[in-house]
């Protein structure tokens, strides 16, 4: 075999054979398929697709391009993906949940992506906690606390990290054979048993719409059972921000109200959902509903939050963080309320535009190697449907300096529509795709 066969049959419209992408997918993580090799590849799979068979095949040599773990646990290992939106922390929430329910959960996370916020980002708000560990490191907290949020060894889909780097400067990231083998090389990789899958739909997410929200579930759903992995997902909705914060620390902290029972909000109500899911696919509850009042039970007494606190201490993290968040947290030395400019109700967000929002205040990067301000970002967001009176506060800024405070204030009065009357409210929960 060589590359340029199979990129040469790609082309021309023929679905290379598994033995062939198992091999291609070596070469992206040995080197041998270069990097021209690599964006023609990718190109030609972005004009031509894989098709069903094609799809899981690549998707399973992705993951058998390195380390694929392995578990000896009493209880099921599952986990959540989601496909990124604004002021979506439910990793935060669900990850100590499902531990305190009897489920093992090794979280392969990752970084903030375009306007969307990252996991791991999130937690480097902590101080002291490290998201890189070893194998060994993680095995021993997942083995003791029954979670650990990290981000993925060097070894593990070795030939999705370098794929996906040329897919960012090759215009070759739409295509949902390389989006599908991107996300579930690396949860496969995990050596997950069941997983649950969030897809976003909406302005602040990258699929706007529903449909293609739904092929994209669609596809993720078939190629990780076809992996041998049982998994379902849930078509959720991004016309507003799940919480009513964006930005790493703010995020944390809105976790936090959750985790300890002090919110109970589109937050709450959406980890609950996807928990309630997990614990199907794992085996710990007969039906959705049993398994949503585990996860609110476990929420509700302390459970999770305690499983919270024990991780992050294994990590590195503050053992009083779940006492004393406020007091760990970094704070924006600039804070201020953004006020309605007319009366009126909360009719539609362009969330693409407040992610973007909060990258230009410091709270993500705009090119490769920017160091993040954990402290700023947006919180107390007024929800669809609200209603104020001209001045209320829209929104509360958090930012490094009154300049930054100020642009952020004019992008986001054009990202928020203020109407008349009352627009309805889409759902939370649009569809589901069983497993």
């Amino acid at each position: 075999m060589d590359a340029r066969t199979i990129i040469a049959g790609i082309r021309d419209g023929r679905t290379p054979s598994a033995d062939a992408l198992q091999w291609f997918a070596r070469g992206l993580a040995n080197g041998r398929v270069s990097d021209a090799q690599a964006g023609a590849f990718a190109m030609a799979v972005v004009l031509n697709g894989l098709g069903d068979e094609g799809r899981t095949a690549l998707t399973m040599a992705m993951r058998d391009s390195g380390k694929i773990l392995q578990w000896q646990s009493d209880g099921p290992v599952i986990d959540k993906h989601s496909t990124g939106g604004i002021g979506d922390c439910v990793s935060l929430v669900l990850a100590p949940a499902l531990a305190a329910c009897g489920a093992y959960v090794p979280m392969i996370s990752g970084r903030g992506l375009g306007h969307t916020g990252g996991t791991l980002d999130k937690l480097e708000a902590i101080p002291g906690l490290q998201t890189t560990q070893s194998e060994a490191r993680l095995r021993d907290i997942v083995a003791r606390v029954g979670c650990a949020i990290v981000s993925a060894s060097a070894d593990m889909a070795p030939a999705d990290r370098r794929l996906y780097a040329v897919r960012d400067v090759t215009a070759t990231v739409e295509s949902l054979d390389l989006i599908t083998a991107s996300i579930l090389s690396k949860k496969l990789a995990a050596g997950l048993q069941g997983l649950v899958l969030d897809v976003k739909a909406g302005s602040g997410a990258f699929m706007k719409g529903e449909r293609a929200a739904r092929d994209l579930a669609t596809a993720l759903v078939d190629t990780a059972n076809a992996a041998g992995c049982r998994t379902s997902a849930m078509i959720t909705d991004m016309s507003q921000p799940l919480a009513p914060a964006l930005g790493n620390a703010l995020e944390v902290a809105e976790a936090m109200r959750v985790l300890t029972g002090q919110a109970h909000g589109r937050l709450f109500d959406l980890s609950v959902a996807l928990g309630g899911q997990a614990l199907v696919l794992g085996g710990l509850a007969d039906t959705p509903q049993a398994g949503e009042a585990q996860i609110q039970a476990a929420l509700s007494d302390g459970r999770a939050a305690d499983r919270f606190a024990r991780m992050l201490a294994a990590m590195g993290g503050p053992a009083d963080f779940v006492e004393e968040c406020q007091h760990h947290l970094p704070s924006a030395p600039v804070i201020r309320d953004l006020p309605a400019p007319r009366a009126g109700y909360v009719a539609a967000m362009d969330g693409e535009a407040m992610g973007l929002a909060v990258i230009a205040l410091g709270g993500g990067r705009q090119v490769e190697g920017d160091i993040i301000n954990p402290a700023v970002g947006l919180d107390r967001v007024a929800p669809l449907g609200a209603q104020l009176e001209r001045g209320d506060p829209l929104l509360r800024i958090h930012a490094a300096t009154p300049e930054q405070a100020d642009s952020a204030a004019k992008a986001l009065l054009t990202a928020i529509t203020i109407a008349d009357k009352a627009a309805p409210v889409p759902p939370l929960i649009h569809d589901q795709v069983p497993g």
